[in-house]
């Protein structure tokens, strides 16, 4: 065979959604067929979703996995089909299973499990041990799963220099964080250029829990060179042609591919070989492959805003969501989100005004609902507010006034959007940001109160980058230009400004960055130019604010390091900076 052709099915699952999972997949396979492909690849746990978690402790979760792959082997004929699965033996392996004519014929095991960050797959895992490279009408591939495939001298390095692979083979589930793809793309062109061989990358797509999954797919041939790319944070199905002359050509003058790569101990027969013989048939070749354009950074994360709350929201049952409209940026870029995850008849909006808030304020949260086209609700909250103090008068005598009464306001705010929510059955969406929820800077049972935080990982400097975004794109201020430009204000005591409490947030968001997300220290910071008492002010309520954050909805991870999954460190702490 002198053309391989090659399909990267880049999809979006459900955790545990055989029946939708199964009809996705079956879905693709229809397509290559029709399209002539070879070989056609789904991301890794596919059939399962990413990441199953301690479903995977349950035998009854394995067994249905077991049902759903024989569901998908049955619906595939003449080609080749690699799903990512589960594969139960002697013990639980994350697999890629390889499918033909209507059979399992084999399983890959991932071999390197990580076990840093958001991923825990040694908690469920075994290693695999063993290499396979399939052999389909002569053209030699081998397969790997995610991490294998960022080892040098891992998986697909022994598939090409012991096993003779010329495509080398990828599922993933990669989670996406602002401009991984780059990383990815280094990646993927140094082990093309190292082994001499194509390199394929099948990468999931879509939301699930706080992860997002971004797609872009990718294929190099033997030079490092990018021939497709798919969809940014969308569904798509990547059809190419691999030549296989061109890969041997490029695999004989590079001596680097040669088995003196590994220890001696290691040799061909290490390598399992499954060969696959395919009807031959007439193929117009295709005319070219199409790669699609990088996004401009902020576009990215915005695209995965939506993709994240869109797919929380839908694959939770949900229909749709309201929001606390205060006039301020945090709340309206929610908004913007979750209209453009939901459509505008979807999206409800509250404003909830005391006699502390302003007057621009109230017309801010009217204009931007208005610019939208989602319905605004008024729900004025003085008189309970008043109630509630009244209750407490006699509790309170002989103390002033103070952030009690100032939280009071955020609580009751909290209860009337649950309340909403409960009686619609719309999802509370809180407005959040990074930076608040670093330092404290939100009221437990107030304005966390919700089922999902959709800018919770979104640091203040970059929801104003974000804002200003959304108005260039509209081509108008769909956010009003007022929003973005008067002070921030929580609004819960007259004349209230952020700066109040927080250093100003293009300061406060580089210590944030340095001590969260690069682990440095109080020493290392100031090295940086910021003022000792700023850091150790910073540090002391990032610290003492575990508490809250454990107590917070989920929300999208977009940064390498996001609050929750990624960041787990003890309430009770007396480690300082």
């Amino acid at each position: 065979m002198d053309v391989l052709r090659l399909a990267l099915a880049q999809c979006n699952f459900s955790v545990g959604d055989f029946e939708g999972n199964v009809a996705i997949i079956k879905d693709v396979i229809r397509q290559a067929q029709q399209l002539g492909v070879h070989v056609v690849a789904f991301p890794e746990l596919a059939l399962t979703g990413y990441p199953p978690e301690d479903l995977l402790l349950k035998p009854r979760f394995i067994r249905a996995t077991e049902k759903a792959l024989e569901d998908v082997a049955r619906a595939v004929k003449d080609m080749v089909c690699i799903v990512g699965t589960v594969h139960s033996t002697e013990d639980i392996y994350n697999a890629a299973a390889i499918i033909h004519a209507g059979k399992v014929i084999a399983y890959y095991h991932k071999v390197f499990l990580p076990n840093y960050g958001v991923f825990d797959e040694k908690r469920y895992f075994k290693e695999g041990e063993e290499d396979m490279v399939l052999v389909v009408n002569g053209f030699p591939l081998g397969v790997s799963i995610c991490e294998d495939i960022w080892y040098a001298e891992g998986p697909a390095a022994e598939q090409a220099a012991l096993g003779g692979a010329r495509l080398l083979l990828n599922i993933s589930s990669s989670p996406y964080h602002v401009e991984k793809w780059k990383l990815r793309d280094h990646l993927l062109a140094t082990r093309a250029i190292e082994n001499r061989a194509y390199v394929a990358y099948a990468n999931l797509v879509g939301g699930q829990d706080e992860l997002v999954f971004d797609g872009a797919s990718m294929v190099y041939d033997p030079e490092g060179t990018l021939i497709a790319r798919g969809r940014f944070f969308d569904e798509d199905l990547i059809v190419v042609d691999l030549e296989l002359s061109k890969a041997f050509k490029a695999s004989l003058h590079d001596p680097r591919i040669r088995q003196e790569r590994f220890p001696a101990e290691k040799n061909n027969n290490d390598i399992r070989r499954v060969e696959i013989t395919l009807a031959e048939s007439d193929r117009p070749r295709l005319t070219r492959s199409l790669i699609q354009e990088v996004l401009d950074p902020v576009d990215e994360v915005f695209r995965a805003l939506v993709t994240g709350t869109r797919d929380y929201i839908r694959k939770n049952g949900f229909q749709k969501a309201v929001i606390g409209l205060s006039g301020g940026i945090d709340s309206s870029l929610v908004a913007v989100i979750a209209t453009e995850a939901l459509g505008a008849e979807n999206v409800l909006g509250v404003t909830m005004p005391s006699p502390i808030s302003s007057k621009e304020g109230i017309e801010d949260a009217k204009l931007v609902a208005k610019n939208l086209g989602i319905k605004i609700l008024e729900v004025p909250i003085s008189d309970p507010y008043q109630s509630f103090k009244n209750t407490l008068r006699p509790h309170f005598a002989g103390r002033a006034e103070d952030i009690t009464e100032e939280n009071l306001q955020a609580r009751i705010r909290g209860n009337i959007l649950m309340a909403i929510s409960n009686k619609l059955g719309h999802l509370v969406l809180t407005t959040g940001n990074k930076s608040e929820m670093a330092v404290g800077y939100a009221t437990l049972y107030g304005d966390m109160a919700g089922g999902f935080a959709v800018i919770k990982d979104v640091p203040k400097t970059l929801v104003y980058a974000l804002a200003k975004h959304i108005n260039q794109k509209a081509g108008r201020n769909i956010i009003p230009g007022r929003v973005i430009e008067k002070p921030p204000s929580a609004e819960l005591r007259p004349d209230q400004k952020d700066t109040d409490s927080l250093p100003p947030y293009d300061v406060l968001d580089p210590i944030l960055k340095a001590y969260v997300e690069e682990d440095q220290g109080i020493d290392e910071i100031v090295g940086a130019g910021f003022d000792r008492d700023t850091v150790r002010k910073v540090i002391r309520m990032v610290d003492h604010s575990e508490y809250k954050r454990r107590q917070s909805p989920p929300g999208i991870k977009i940064t390498e390091l996001a609050f929750g999954r990624d960041r787990r460190l003890p309430i009770t702490n007396r480690f300082g900076g």
